[in-house]
């Protein structure tokens, strides 16, 4: 979810303006996805690199954290939607910790869609403490080397719940994965859009789709021909 800092510096506003701005796009594109059917939908909120910010920007948007999630409560009770984190969410202010522990109970029994945010997260941080815990099933000798799979890896993973994403959304016109879900997304499909995220809405997800749904997947293959 990227530009929500560069459409508010557009409109003289500050970063944190821009934030706030970018929780109605979450409401609307979760919404929309839980309507045309998509089971999981995972959103890249807060990176570990994010935490080199200015300390004042990072304050705002744990504060915002917590805002949003007693707010938008209603909407996953309303749209049966199931919430759910990865990252290391230890890193986060208590705060943020204990509200989030009580949405994702309260909405555990939802099936409808899966809503993951990715906060205090990457890609590498998630693939070295995957590593560490199968290091750690080595070590005590409940698992071989040689029975390491892709399989056992993806099970390692704080993400494990997770299948691998069918189509990664980018948007604020960088063309970049930024550490997100790199072990997921190996055949997943890219879509790179323009619009800064809190402008992003229900049409330009659809374009997203479209674009998806034009794609020839072949995971590595030959397509035979007919």
């Amino acid at each position: 979810m990227d530009g929500n800092g560069r459409w508010a510096k557009q409109k003289g506003k500050t970063r944190v303006f821009g934030h706030r701005a970018g929780v109605h796009s979450v409401r609307d594109i979760t919404e929309c996805c839980a309507e045309l059917g998509v089971k999981y939908l995972t959103l890249y909120t807060f990176s570990t690199e994010n935490w080199n910010r200015p300390a004042l920007e990072v304050n705002a948007l744990m504060h915002l954290l917590i805002r949003a999630l007693k707010k938008e409560a209603q909407t996953f009770h309303k749209n049966d939607i199931r919430l759910r984190s990865i990252g290391d969410t230890s890193q986060l202010p208590e705060a943020c910790q204990s509200e989030l522990l009580e949405v994702v109970a309260d909405t555990a029994g939802y099936s409808r869609m899966t809503l993951t945010l990715a906060l205090s997260y990457s890609g590498r941080w998630e693939i070295i403490d995957g590593v560490r815990k199968l290091m750690a099933q080595v070590a005590s000798g409940s698992l071989a080397p040689e029975e390491v799979t892709e399989e056992k890896i993806s099970a390692a993973f704080n993400s494990n719940f997770l299948p691998d994403p069918d189509l990664l959304i980018r948007t604020g016109g960088e063309q970049r994965i930024s550490n997100f879900l790199l072990w997921q997304i190996a055949y997943s499909e890219l879509f790179f859009s323009p619009v800064y995220w809190p402008d992003f809405r229900k049409p330009h997800l659809i374009e997203a789709i479209e674009s998806y749904q034009d794609r020839d997947r072949r995971f590595g293959r030959v397509r035979e021909a007919t």
